[in-house]
């Protein structure tokens, strides 16, 4: 009983219904390498793996350290967080961490060994990365750099990464292609941020919304959905894609909705909005990959 409850802290830690930002990114990379008849399956499987454990460490990083410095507190109106709960310790978190990390690492070395040095660079500033997110003397999502984060690793990165595993090249093509996985995936962050506004300022958490205000924040959020988009129509007119890379474009109701309720909600009824946006990444991304494909 003891060990399911643990488990079920640890599964809480690692934020699930969020991690489908790990996915899109690898998912469309691999898109992209089969339109163009590079694919090797192992690569792709091993990519996602260390892209779903950054995340998870990221996040087992952040829920450390927003408890230790104040930010996740009794008024918070997100999800439960395991530390801030007393469900998981200070000790067994930093612990978690470090595992976490690492597992990642020795399993990029099988990716390393098979497309070279410049994945080993790729890893190992993505594991950096995660760690200073909000760790460290200059944490990015407390001075405002979160969705700069997001955008790069989760999307830049990730997707061209993936690309150059089955390819070992990078191109405009990818990094364009790139780009739309970035906009749907800081859109995640966004509706985060934009719910903790208040707790945020009140915890010296400087997030770009707080330093923009709920009005940006919604215009960032309008901003990266029609962006997305944008990406799908200049894929076909200058690239020659077929008809079926607007298969996304079937997603603008979804997308409508998570901007209305942008508008009409607040507080804790944003955490079901958090919920929705990663879902629409997700489906996104599986139609995004589908029209590469196809």
């Amino acid at each position: 009983m003891i060990f399911s409850t643990k488990v079920q802290s640890w599964i809480l830690a690692a934020r699930p219904k969020t991690l489908l930002a790990a996915f899109v990114p690898v998912l469309v990379g691999s898109a992209l390498a089969i339109s163009v008849n590079h694919f090797y399956l192992p690569y792709s499987l091993a990519a996602l793996i260390c892209a779903v454990l950054i995340q998870i460490g990221t996040n087992f990083t952040n829920d450390l350290y927003d408890h230790l410095k104040g930010a996740d507190n009794k008024n918070r109106k997100g999800p439960q967080r395991a530390l801030a709960s007393g469900l998981i310790s200070v000790k067994e978190m930093k612990w978690g961490i470090t595992f976490t990390f690492g597992l990642s690492f020795i399993i990029g070395l099988y990716l390393v060994y098979s497309a070279g040095w410049v994945i080993l660079i790729i890893g190992i500033v993505s594991i950096a990365a995660g760690f200073v997110y909000t760790a460290g003397p200059f944490p990015l999502a407390y001075n405002g750099l979160g969705d700069v984060f997001v955008f790069i690793f989760f999307g830049v990165v990730g997707t061209m990464g993936t690309y150059f595993l089955h390819t070992t090249e990078f191109t405009f093509l990818s990094f364009l292609i790139s780009l739309s996985v970035g906009a749907v995936t800081t859109n995640i962050l966004i509706v985060n941020n934009f719910r903790d506004i208040d707790e945020d300022k009140a915890a010296g958490k400087n997030t770009l919304a707080v330093f923009i205000g709920r009005s940006f924040t919604r215009l960032e959020f309008i901003l990266l959905m029609v962006f997305c988009y944008l990406v799908l129509i200049i894929l076909f007119t200058e690239y020659n894609f077929s008809y079926w890379i607007f298969l996304p474009f079937t997603t603008l109701p979804f997308a409508a909705l998570l901007i209305k309720m942008l508008f009409k909600f607040n507080g804790t009824e944003l955490n079901k909005t958090l919920e929705l946006s990663a879902k629409f990444s997700g489906l996104y991304g599986l139609l995004f990959a589908a029209g590469l494909i196809i």
